[in-house]
C-alpha cells in the first residue's frame, strides 16, 4: 500500500489502475481510501490525475464530504462528465446528500435526461426503493435467439454492477422475466429466449419501502432486483449491496436509539462536538428526572433503611439485577421484531416465555445472594445481624421478584410501543432500567417490611 500512496501523490496512475497490466490492478475503493488519507489540495490535484475512464469509478467510493470538496474544486467540465458517469443509484445518493443551494447548483452539471431523473426521484418517500435503484440494465425480448440476443448485448452494452441478469421485456416495456447472464452464454445460439424462460420473476415496485426489499433479497437470496411500475412497467433494478448500505445505516440507528440518544446524522467523526452533545442531552436529561422517583422511593422506605441499615448495602445489587434481565429482554425483543419473528398478536406467548425465564434466572441469582450472605456470615468476613438468615430469605425473594419484573418490563415495552407507532428502539436499555429502578426498589423494600417485620423492623 506504501508503493500506491507514492504512485497517487506522483500522480501515476497508468499502472496503478491497470491501464497496462492487469498485475497491477487496484480496486477503485483502494485508491478511494488512499485519496481520502491526503491533504485536501493534494487529494483534488491526484483525483484530477486520474484517467477520465477512471475518475466516475473512484468518485463513487469516495466518502459524501470528499466528493463535494472534489467536485468544488475542479472545472464544471469536469464535474459535469464524473456526475453524468456515476452510476445512476449512486448519483441520486450524491444528490440526496446535498441540501439547499448546493442541490439546486450541482443539479445543472446534469445533462437534461440525468436532471429529469434526479427531479422524478425527488418526488418519492424517502423510504422507497425508488432513493435507491440504478436505471443502468440490460434488456431483451423473448422473441429473440440466444445468438440474437447476445449481439444485441454487445451492441448495446450496459457493463455494470447489475449486468448479471438480463430482463426479459414485452413490446409495451413491461416485465414477463429474468434470466440469468450464464443460461445465454452455455445454451446453444439457436433456441429461444422463451424457452429458457421459468416463469418466475420476483420483483419490487417503485413505492415498496426500503425495508420490503430487504426482506425479498433474504428470501430469495438474490444479487438484484427488478423495479417495476404499478403497471408492471420496467423502470429500474436494485442491487444487495445498495440494499445492505440502508441495512447498516438503519441497524446503526436502532443501536444508537437503543443506547439512549438520539440518531446521528453524520458518522460519529464527523458529527460536530456541540450536535453530539444535543443528541446526548435529551435522553440523559429524561433519564435523570426518571432517576429522581428512585430518590422519592428510598425516601418513603427511609425508616425501614433507618432500622436495618444492612438493607441499604444490597440496593445496587437489586437495582442493578433488575436492569439488566429488563435490558437483556428489551434486546431480544426489540431484534426479533426486526427480523419479523414475532409480532403484536405474539404478546401473550412472550409474557408466558419470559414470565418463566424470569423466575428461573430469578431463582439463579436469588440463590447466589442467599449463599453469598451465609458464607460471608460464617466466615465471619461481615455480620449481618443475628437475622442473617431472614436478610438471605429477604434478597432470595427479592431477587426473584425484581429479575422476573425486569424480564416482563423489557419484553413488554417494545411490543407495546410498535403497537402504538413508535420505534420500539425509543425503549432503550436505559429506559427500561430506569423503569426497574424504581419498581424494584418498591418490591425490594415490600419484601423486607414483610418478612422481617417483628425483627429487624
Amino acid at each position: 500500500m506504501k508503493d500506491i500512496r507514492t504512485r497517487i501523490l506522483k500522480g501515476d496512475f497508468s499502472t496503478l489502475l491497470g491501464l497496462e497490466s492487469n498485475k497491477n490492478f487496484v480496486h477503485p475503493n483502494d485508491v478511494a481510501i488512499l485519496i481520502g488519507s491526503l491533504p485536501l489540495d493534494i487529494a483534488t490535484e491526484s483525483f484530477i490525475s486520474l484517467p477520465k475512464n477512471s475518475q466516475a469509478k473512484v468518485f463513487a467510493y469516495l466518502n459524501f464530504d470528499w466528493q463535494v470538496q472534489i467536485i468544488k474544486g475542479i472545472s464544471k467540465e469536469k464535474a459535469s462528465a464524473i456526475l453524468n458517469n456515476l452510476p445512476s443509484d449512486d448519483r441520486f445518493e450524491f444528490f440526496s446528500n446535498l441540501i439547499g443551494l448546493e442541490q439546486s447548483y450541482f443539479i445543472e452539471y446534469l445533462s437534461e435526461k440525468n436532471r429529469a431523473e434526479i427531479h422524478d426521484f425527488f418526488g418519492y418517500p424517502e423510504n422507497s426503493v425508488a432513493r435507491l435503484i440504478n436505471t443502468d440494465f440490460s434488456t431483451i425480448s423473448r422473441q429473440m435467439t440466444v445468438g440474437e440476443a447476445i449481439e444485441h448485448l454487445r451492441n448495446h452494452p450496459n457493463d455494470t454492477e447489475a449486468a448479471n441478469v438480463i430482463y426479459v421485456i414485452d413490446e409495451t416495456g413491461k416485465l414477463v422475466d429474468d434470466i440469468p447472464i450464464r443460461k445465454l452464454v452455455l445454451n446453444e445460439s439457436f433456441k429461444t429466449i422463451e424457452s429458457l424462460l421459468d416463469g418466475f420473476c420476483v420483483s419490487l415496485t417503485i413505492d415498496d419501502t426500503k425495508e420490503i426489499a430487504i426482506d425479498k433479497f433474504k428470501e430469495y437470496d438474490r444479487d438484484v432486483l427488478p423495479v417495476v411500475t404499478d403497471k408492471n412497467v420496467l423502470i429500474g433494478v436494485l442491487t444487495a449491496d445498495d440494499v445492505l448500505d440502508f441495512a447498516e445505516q438503519r441497524d446503526t440507528e436502532d443501536i444508537q436509539k437503543f443506547g439512549g440518544l438520539e440518531s446521528l446524522d453524520f458518522p460519529y467523526v464527523k458529527t460536530p462536538i456541540f450536535t453530539l452533545i444535543k443528541k446526548r442531552a435529551g435522553w440523559l436529561i429524561v433519564l435523570f428526572l426518571s432517576e429522581m422517583l428512585t430518590a422519592s422511593a428510598m425516601g418513603y422506605f427511609d425508616d425501614e433503611i433507618s432500622k436495618a441499615v444492612v438493607l441499604a448495602l444490597f440496593i445496587p445489587l437489586i437495582i442493578s439485577s433488575g436492569g439488566n434481565s429488563g435490558s437483556q429482554a428489551a434486546t431480544l425483543i426489540i431484534r426479533a421484531m426486526a427480523l419479523k419473528e414475532i409480532t403484536f398478536s405474539d404478546w401473550w406467548f412472550v409474557m408466558k416465555r419470559e414470565f418463566s425465564s424470569g423466575i428461573i434466572l430469578g431463582i439463579i441469582l436469588g440463590t447466589i445472594g442467599f449463599i453469598r450472605i451465609l458464607l460471608w456470615q460464617q466466615f465471619h468476613w461481615f455480620n449481618y445481624t443475628e437475622h442473617y438468615l431472614l436478610v438471605a430469605t429477604t434478597i432470595f425473594f427479592s431477587l426473584i421478584g425484581i429479575v422476573m419484573w425486569g424480564t416482563l418490563s423489557g419484553s413488554m415495552i417494545p411490543i407495546v410501543l410498535k403497537k402504538l407507532g413508535f420505534d420500539p428502539a425509543t425503549s432503550s436499555a436505559p429506559f427500561v432500567a430506569t423503569l426497574v429502578d424504581v419498581t424494584g426498589l418498591i418490591i425490594y423494600f415490600s419484601i423486607a417490611a414483610f418478612l422481617l417485620k417483628g425483627t429487624l423492623l
